[in-house]
């Protein structure tokens, strides 16, 4: 009897033995999953506290301008450094569009910006899509010799663009801001295009050729409605360097009626050193748009990026 007790209890100590490992591995990946997960949230809390403090530094000069354009003279580098000005002048905007023709500058900046961007964004295209879609002798060199140029800093080939521009008569024109844009000159522009008309699949524009539609049809009824992205995110980049352009305007234009803005908060910078308020009104008024658009745009923007090669794909 004793012998029959004894194996029973050892057949029962075998069976729950395995039951027994199972719920202690069960226990420790549990806890295991939960020390990684503390973790992990220690890691996002102090990388959200690292990417505040620093997001308050890069903003902390755009406040002070903005603070200092409703300060007076005697506020703005007043120690220590008066952060909100006790009785705001919004005079001194108004002081801004008097002292010279900040409207004049502002439609100046439009017409070369409109007409610039939309050449950087529509030669872009055309070339991105030679570069992509279309098969022919030495592609693949030419697309590296066109990266290769943005190598290439721009004052090596200032003189040569000045005597040509020169040649042409088109100093002190907005011509040689707008033209040189519808040529696809921009290197970075073509290439994240092209990487974006690689993603989109092939038997879309196979199934219209087969229809009859002709490849600037497929480009332009097809690619361009589905690469939204990447348009407003060429788009942005466009806008930002044709609005903050300074050395080509300075270079190239003469005339103050038709002078940009970069080159109007320039003028204000020159000729009105002691009002510095009315420097930092003029200057809020030349960031203010980019701003906003930036704002608007920032979905597709960051979704361009993430399509096309510079997201980490």
């Amino acid at each position: 009897m004793r012998s029959d007790r004894q194996a029973q209890g050892a057949l029962a100590t075998g069976l729950q033995a395995p039951a027994d490992l199972e719920s202690g591995g069960a226990l420790r990946r549990r806890q295991s999953e939960t020390s990684g997960s503390v973790w992990e949230t220690v890691r996002l809390a102090v990388l959200q506290l690292f990417m505040t403090v620093l997001v308050i530094t890069f903003l902390v000069p755009t406040f002070w301008m903005i603070s200092s354009s409703l300060k007076v003279s005697t506020e703005v580098f007043a120690h220590p450094i008066v952060w909100l000005p006790q009785d705001p002048h919004w005079n001194n905007y108004v002081k801004a569009f008097q002292l010279l023709p900040l409207t004049r500058f502002i439609y100046n900046t439009m017409i070369i910006v409109v007409f610039a961007v939309l050449g950087t964004v529509v030669s872009s295209a055309l070339v991105a899509y030679s570069f992509a879609r279309i098969s022919w002798p030495g592609r693949n060199f030419w697309f590296g010799l066109l990266l290769a140029t943005m190598m290439l800093p721009d004052v090596v080939t200032l003189v040569p663009r000045f005597l040509i521009f020169k040649n042409l008569k088109w100093i002190d024109t907005w011509l040689p801001l707008i033209i040189p844009y519808w040529g696809g000159i921009g290197a970075i522009y073509v290439f994240l295009m092209r990487q974006f008309f690689r993603g989109i699949p092939m038997e879309l524009e196979d199934a219209a050729e087969i229809d009859g539609a002709s490849r600037i049809r497929v480009l332009i009824q097809i690619l361009l409605p589905l690469s939204k992205p990447v348009i407003a995110t060429v788009a942005v980049f466009a806008l930002l360097q044709h609005y903050n352009d300074f050395m080509n305007p300075l270079i190239y234009i003469n005339s103050m009626d038709k002078w940009p803005l970069a080159l109007g908060i320039r003028a204000y910078n020159d000729s009105y050193t002691r009002n510095w308020e009315v420097v930092f009104a003029a200057s809020t008024v030349m960031l203010t748009p980019m701003v906003a658009i930036f704002i608007v745009a920032q979905r597709y923007f960051v979704q361009g990026i993430a399509m096309t090669g510079f997201g980490g794909r």
